[in-house]
């Protein structure tokens, strides 16, 4: 019941704390992630990271990334495509250039240097969706460009993470990465069949079947299905969850879908993910370590943000949407959490600076909603 007690505590605190955000002209999700650090091993160690905990988050983070899937309107995307590849190959190439030299600054070597390029690339938007949602701007051109710009970029740290993991990984993988490749493609194929014929004949089924909720019941699972499938192909289970809201979102049920999902998640397993946020950060050595912490923060956010709004700048979008998707882009989140991960047990990442990546990552996270909230209210004031 250890558990019980401890969601109950995070809803609590997470209410109150949004509430305090608000006053203080933050997105909520900002007084969630100070939860998670509060409460977690950083400051006051009540709570811990367990199985049941992490599970709770995977479920919040997917959730979340099916409800943007939900609000997304897929001919934006499709307009969109241009520029949000662009955002998502200089936003990749400029960190990992300069991440690369950081590195090798501090004495890294080639392989692990080039890690730490990875890291910093991967973009992770579920945090930028809470605060797009939170202010109706999802629906926007710059909504869609950095929606857009996420998927592509998932694929692209995905890539290079098969790529390192094979290539210099201690255990050396053996991953093929064509096969890999082969499966995600064909991902991608069963996507498009999803939001053309399989999602519209499984809700009608399911508005057939005489069960309460059971069109909801049916997205619900459809949605966790496509998760699952997109990390057995190797990509994130954020994008078959965002795919699978698309695809949701393209029906006729869309109202009544996010009117029994969208409460389910809001109040109860999208705080337990931002919690989970918080709660990576620990303080063991960072005065020692202050000044690279800095610089390293400092680096994370300049390179991703230049790197998305001059995509965009360069896809003709004026200076005020390129701030806005920069913003949108800083987040690097459970995605960069994960990789660093991956590259620890591969030999990828030193041990030394371990638990530094780790603050650096999450402040990025807890820095991108404040600068997304300056940029949107930029646009409004156009």
């Amino acid at each position: 019941m250890e558990y019980v007690g401890a969601v109950s505590l995070i809803l609590m605190a997470t209410l109150l704390a949004g509430a305090l955000s608000q006053r203080f002209g933050l997105p909520n999700v900002i007084g969630q992630l100070l939860i998670g650090i509060i409460l977690g091993p950083g400051v006051l160690h009540i709570l811990s990271d367990n199985e049941l905990m992490a599970a709770g988050a995977e479920i919040g983070v997917i959730i979340l990334m099916f409800l943007a899937g939900l609000e997304s309107d897929l001919d934006l995307l499709k307009k969109y495509l241009k520029p949000a590849l662009a955002v998502a190959v200089l936003g990749v190439i400029l960190p990992m250039g300069v991440f690369y030299g950081l590195g090798l600054m501090n004495h890294q070597g080639f392989e692990k240097s080039l890690f730490w390029g990875v890291i910093f690339s991967a973009t992770s938007v579920s945090i930028s969706v809470e605060v797009l949602r939170e202010f109706h701007q999802l629906s926007s051109k710059e909504g869609a460009t950095i929606l857009g710009a996420a998927v592509v970029d998932d694929v692209i740290a995905v890539v290079l993470l098969s790529i390192f993991t094979s290539t210099f990984g201690v255990e050396n993988s053996d991953t093929n990465l064509w096969l890999a490749s082969f499966w995600q493609i064909l991902y991608f194929a069963g996507v498009f069949a999803l939001v053309k014929w399989i999602a519209p004949w499984l809700l009608h089924f399911a508005q057939r079947v005489p069960v309460p909720s059971s069109v909801a019941i049916t997205s619900m699972a459809l949605c966790l299905a496509m998760a699952w499938l997109a990390d057995v192909a190797g990509l994130s289970a954020v994008v078959g969850a965002f795919f699978a809201g698309i695809a949701v979102g393209r029906t006729k049920y869309r109202g009544e879908v996010d009117e029994n999902i969208s409460p389910i998640g809001n109040t109860f397993f999208v705080p337990i993910f931002f919690v989970s946020i918080g709660m990576a950060m620990e303080f063991d050595g960072v005065l020692h370590n202050l000044g690279f912490i800095i610089i390293m923060t400092v680096m994370a956010l300049l390179t991703k943000h230049l790197g998305g709004a001059l995509g965009a700048k360069f896809t003709g979008m004026n200076w005020n949407s390129a701030n806005l998707i920069g913003s949108g882009m800083i987040s690097r989140g459970e995605m960069a959490l994960i990789i660093t991960q991956i590259g620890l047990a591969a030999g990828l990442l030193g041990r030394e600076l371990y638990s530094e990546i780790i603050i650096v990552i999450v402040l990025t996270t807890i820095a991108a909603p404040i600068l997304l909230k300056y940029a949107i209210n930029k646009i409004k004031a156009e």
